[in-house]
């Protein structure tokens, strides 16, 4: 595609050297390996599949010795396929083992769990800060502070957060938790002033003993009766008109759409009923689960914070590449500089596609990534998030190219060696995943050079 405003001897430039077309497979071959491999649900890494597909094309377009083989290059990847899940693991055991002996296991943990919520807030919303500011929030000069005021800055964000925390939040999960109120989200701000909400009565149980069959029994009768007579009404209350025929047309469509749209999050992911991990998660310790309960609203914080790790280094992997390719198609050359501006609407894009990535196949790699590994909780989960962002962001910082993915799976692993059983890891479950980063760098690079070498080599002359 040729830019509008194109000169003739632009556009004559881009007939001759398909300037564009070296991006363009990058994504080409990157996107069709991630989408194959989420498919079935293998936990590739989007930063590997792109430099594979660099690679790819590298060799196909200037050969072998165009690419960077040592250490500074190819090498460092493939050291960062241990150093990854390495550096995560040892992140995240520091933060989960204190807090398995000193809250989960102790006789009173739901108490010391209410204690030491807001210290995993503070902990939590330090580090949040800390690399939102330190990276460089857009459109801000927080990345020409000096280290001492990013510090102090964060701080004083913790300590709000930790403030609230104190004095709102552990009110709230007393209340809710301990006393089994009937409090809501929205009571959280003025939880202090909402009087006593006894707990709702439990709903009705039909009568009989599900055990046996005769209340389920029941239950399939009344559920049949209603769809009969659902059925009685859609038959005989529907008039002659079109209208109404053409409304529940529309209706079926836009129900099928959103169940499209929607499927994915729908889907089970637990896997707590699969008989072949039953005696993986039998492996793992169990605690109590309001304790667990407890940790589930830091888990919204983490997973927060995964997701900015996540676009601080995957998402911008991608829209390196489409950046290349409007910069390209824009001006009609390659900007050697390495400097080109990324567009905000390439940025938003990106963020849209993950978005939309998780919610259509984002719950096949859950399944594996989940309980498929070994037994997870919101304790688990909390740690390794807060663990994989700690690792990712810093890595980020300092240049070194790890995955998202591979951080995630050292530190699920780290949490499953925790539990003090090899037996509550599911060991072929990591060799699949282990398989799958190896084959990612070739894979990627064969699809992004063979798609490459068709389009550089096809005939140039227009007819």
């Amino acid at each position: 595609m040729i830019s509008p405003g194109s000169s003739p001897s632009a556009l004559s430039h881009h007939l001759r050297m398909p300037l564009a077309l070296v991006p363009t497979m990058w994504v080409a071959g990157s996107a069709t390996w991630v989408i194959f491999a989420s498919k079935k649900g293998m936990p590739v890494s989007t930063t590997h599949s792109i430099v594979g597909a660099v690679m790819g094309v590298g060799i196909a377009g200037f050969g072998g010795g165009a690419i960077n083989w040592g250490y500074s290059g190819v090498a460092k990847i493939v050291t960062s396929w241990f150093i990854s899940p390495v550096a995560a693991g040892i992140v995240t055991s520091i933060i989960y083992l204190p807090t398995k002996y000193f809250v989960l296991q102790h006789p009173n943990s739901l108490e010391r769990g209410i204690k030491a919520i807001p210290i995993y807030f503070f902990i939590t919303s330090l580090i949040g800060a800390f690399y939102i500011i330190y990276k460089g929030a857009p459109g801000t000069k927080a990345a020409k502070l000096q280290i001492g005021t990013i510090v102090g800055i964060s701080l004083g964000v913790a300590a709000g957060v930790t403030a609230f925390a104190w004095f709102f939040f552990v009110k709230w999960l007393r209340r809710r938790i301990i006393e089994k109120e009937d409090i809501r989200w929205y009571h959280l701000p003025i939880i202090h002033f909402v009087k006593h909400r006894p707990a709702p009565p439990p709903p009705a149980e039909i009568p009989g003993e599900l055990e046996t069959g005769a209340g389920l029994e029941i239950q399939e009768k009344m559920v049949a009766t209603s769809k009969q007579s659902e059925s009685s009404e859609t038959t005989t209350d529907v008039p002659a008109s079109s209208e109404p025929a053409e409304k529940s047309r529309l209706t079926a469509i836009v129900q099928r759409a959103k169940h499209l749209v929607l499927r994915g999050v729908k889907k089970d992911v637990r896997n707590l009923e699969n008989e072949n991990l039953a005696n993986v998660h039998q492996a793992a310790q169990k605690f109590d689960d309001d304790t667990e309960y407890l940790f589930s609203f830091l888990q919204v914080i983490t997973a927060c914070l995964a997701s900015f790790s996540h676009g601080s280094n995957d998402v911008a992997n991608a829209a390196g590449p489409i950046s290349s390719i409007y910069d390209i198609w824009k001006t009609a050359q390659v900007d050697e500089s390495g400097k080109a501006e990324v567009p905000m609407w390439i940025l938003a894009m990106a963020g849209v596609a993950i978005d939309l990535g998780l919610l259509t196949y984002g719950y096949h790699v859950m399944r594996k990534l989940g309980n498929g590994v070994t037994y997870l909780s919101p304790s688990r989960g909390f740690s390794a998030e807060l663990g994989t962002s700690l690792t990712v962001l810093t890595a980020s910082k300092i240049g070194l190219p790890v995955s998202t993915t591979h951080c995630i799976t050292g530190a699920i692993t780290a949490i499953g060696l925790c539990n003090g059983n090899f037996r509550a890891l599911n060991w072929k479950m990591l060799a699949w995943c282990f398989l799958s980063w190896i084959v990612t760098l070739p894979v990627a690079g064969l699809l992004a050079g063979l798609v490459f070498a068709f389009g550089a080599h096809a005939p140039d002359q227009l007819i």
